[in-house]
């Protein structure tokens, strides 16, 4: 049996790698019924040999760090998809399987499902950077905005 080799779609996730900062926007939701601005630091890493990324996001609003998530981003050869293992300051991540996604051009999407509900993010890349964007449903049926964000390098 051969050890696995660092694919084409592992390198893909190198993107992600770097510092960055964003500005975001809130959009009302069940935990925030105002919405609101906040600003963002992700610094994220090609580890584990080249087959992850690494991500740390740190979120502040009012000068108050607000939330704090780390996420591991992956591709799942077997089932032919990229993941997206997310764990964070609300508890979220111990219970859920990951996101699975897959890129579309220089957009890469993820779609999960968890007792708190469905999300959907999008990262689309572009010379500057990358946008982001979370869409939340209940039922799976009806997606609502949550907050997007345009991250540049830091």
């Amino acid at each position: 049996m051969q050890m696995p080799t660092v694919q084409e779609q592992h390198k893909k996730l190198a993107r992600l790698a770097g510092k960055w900062k964003a500005t975001e926007k809130m959009f009302p939701n069940a935990w925030d019924q105002a919405g609101g601005t906040a600003t963002a630091r992700v610094e994220s890493r090609v580890d584990v040999d080249g087959f992850f990324v690494v991500t740390d996001y740190v979120q502040e609003r009012d000068g108050h760090v607000s939330y704090r998530g780390h996420g591991v981003f992956g591709w799942d050869g077997q089932h032919q998809c990229y993941t997206m293992h997310w764990f964070d300051s609300m508890g979220g991540g111990g219970y859920t399987l990951p996101a699975k996604g897959m890129w579309e051009g220089n957009t890469l999407f993820f779609q999960s499902e968890s007792p708190m509900g469905h999300g959907r993010y999008t990262y689309v890349f572009d010379d500057a950077g990358y946008t982001f964007k979370i869409d939340m449903s209940q039922d799976g049926k009806q997606w609502m905005p949550f907050m997007e964000g345009k991250y540049t390098r830091a």
